[in-house]
């Protein structure tokens, strides 16, 4: 598989950084979570004056096997046809990149379709969709290394382009299907307590969710690796997630990370890479069942909670202005020197 060279920001900033941030004009600490987030882009930036330049938001979209047992209240041709709703700019993610200046990119890992390429959709296509992780592993190896290398090479690409903070979304329906699977098996969380309504599944609904992942997991031959369980049970879209959060935490971007799906994600990747986690800046605290568990599990604290499930990327994006605000108090406010003002902290 391709390897990775992913570095802890070095420590040697922090000191300085923190001195500017607490005598900056305010009351130490009174800036609260801006003042954190300050200090975490400082170091993975490596500089006193941190900037955020051309934010992208890259959606991963592909089908899933797992559907066909009615894991999802909505049918699988609504990948396909949300990405048209993203093509056209009618759905969520769309206002919100409009709003927060973010560029749109759409990756095809995987979609049971045949898409427009020729309208903006960027062909990845591994495979259609994934096989059916009830009776057999939904991808190969090859087929996994072939994720995790293109979704690194989306991330290349908006790179090349300027970009250093970047926020990733996913469009596949079953896909909180294999989160739960990834929750379940990374922290050993009971898996009745990973599964969810998805797009809307009623109680019966998320009985025979549950159910059926049970027995997939039951059924599971596997050698229990890190690996083994993300090329078992994940989701084209996903996997390519995986390498381009990678990708970016090499290249030492700032990481904007989503909901349910996409903090499986990055919980996936940084078992193969714990530093990327340095690079990440969780978005929100999502709605779905499970979301706040995975969340406690890592010991990380959303920025935001606003009963989102969308997906896309929404969550990460809504959560881009206090970011900014960050960088901004640290670019932008005077210090007590400065403005001759007595520290009065």
């Amino acid at each position: 598989m391709k390897g990775f060279t992913i570095v802890t920001p070095d420590e040697n900033i922090r000191e300085a950084l923190t001195d500017k941030i607490n005598n900056l004009t305010k009351p130490k600490g009174s800036l609260g979570t801006l003042e954190e987030l300050a200090l975490q882009i400082g170091m993975i930036q490596q500089t006193l004056s941190p900037t955020l330049q051309h934010p992208q938001n890259i959606i991963f979209a592909a089908d899933h096997g797992i559907v066909d047992e009615g894991v999802s209240l909505s049918p699988k041709e609504v990948t396909w046809q949300q990405l048209s709703n993203f093509l056209h700019g009618g759905a969520g993610v769309n206002f919100l990149c409009r709003q927060h200046g973010f560029e749109l990119k759409i990756v095809d890992a995987g979609v049971d379709y045949e898409l427009p390429y020729e309208q903006g959709i960027i062909n990845k296509k591994v495979r259609k969709g994934t096989r059916n992780y009830l009776h057999e592993a939904a991808m190969t190896e090859e087929e996994m290394e072939r994720c995790i290398e293109y979704g690194a090479e989306a991330v290349r690409n908006c790179h090349a382009e300027g970009t250093n903070v970047i926020s990733f979304g996913e469009m596949g329906i079953g896909n909180t299907s294999s989160s739960s699977m990834w929750m379940t098996c990374f922290t050993d969380i009971p898996l009745e307590a990973c599964v969810g309504a998805g797009s809307g599944l009623n109680h019966a609904g998320i009985r025979h969710k549950y159910e059926v992942l049970k027995q997939a997991l039951e059924n599971y031959r596997g050698d229990g690796s890190t690996l083994d369980y993300i090329r078992y049970f994940g989701g084209l879209e996903m996997v390519m997630a995986i390498g381009a959060m990678l990708q970016a935490a090499e290249l030492k971007m700032v990481i904007l990370v989503d909901g349910f799906i996409m903090t499986n994600c990055i919980l996936a990747a940084s078992k193969l890479y714990p530093q990327v986690l340095a690079y990440a800046i969780f978005g929100h605290q999502g709605d779905e069942t499970g979301h706040k568990l995975i969340l406690d599990s890592m010991h990380a604290k959303p920025l935001l909670n606003l009963g989102l499930r969308l997906g896309e990327g929404t969550g990460a994006i809504c959560s881009y202005p206090i970011v900014d605000s960050a960088v901004r108090m640290l670019n932008e406010m005077d210090n007590f020197a400065h403005a001759s003002i007595t520290k009065y902290f």
